[in-house]
């Protein structure tokens, strides 16, 4: 959304900036069929293990370690309404300070040792070869539409636009290579 901005001072002079909205929780989860869980402490692997799977490769492939399940930062948490027993689905938000973004106030979390926030680090846990090419089909067939997504966004400049594909393709490089594959998702991947 294009946002107005209008000092009720009159010190500052009118400016206008792109923003965006985030939808409610409640109706994100009621929108598919779910119910929020809130107010206890799930470990990652205490989750719907496919679909936390999905979440950690998406998370490496734009770059992001700024995420937390068992703090539920950056993360909600969601179980379908019909089954208050099973595992919840992990739902990622909150991107500024991921690689794809590179927002210029973001900094690298010192406590992975990454030298810079454009640095990629796998934290997801380990997962069979199986599992990670059965997640790794979505990114693939999917590969067209996301260039598409990024080449048609008219609020992107063409050097952004550019900057973009060639991040995502740093991913892709991997994800079609099977000793990438083994070592970035598998042998590096978190132990605890």
């Amino acid at each position: 959304v294009r946002i107005h901005y209008d000092d009720t001072r009159g010190k500052i002079k009118r400016y206008t900036q792109y923003g965006f909205l985030l939808e409610d929780v409640d109706e994100m989860a009621a929108r598919n069929n779910c119910t929020e869980v809130e107010g206890r402490q799930f470990l990652t692997e205490s989750t719907d293990r496919e679909q936390m799977t999905l979440v950690a490769l998406f998370q490496y492939m734009i770059g992001n370690v700024d995420w937390s399940v068992p703090h539920y930062h950056n993360v909600k948490l969601m179980r379908p309404v019909t089954d208050t027993f099973s595992l919840p689905y992990v739902v990622p938000y909150d991107f500024n300070h991921t690689g794809l973004v590179d927002a210029p106030y973001a900094l690298p979390q010192e406590e992975y040792g990454l030298a810079n926030i454009r640095e990629r680090l796998y934290r997801g846990f380990p997962r069979t070869f199986e599992e990670l090419e059965k997640a790794l089909v979505l990114f693939r067939t999917n590969k067209e539409k996301i260039w598409s997504l990024v080449n048609n966004c008219a609020w992107l400049s063409n050097r952004y636009k550019k900057d973009v594909i060639g991040y995502l393709s740093d991913f892709y490089n991997v994800i079609d290579n099977k000793n990438l594959i083994k070592a970035s998702f598998i042998d590096n991947a978190r132990r605890q």
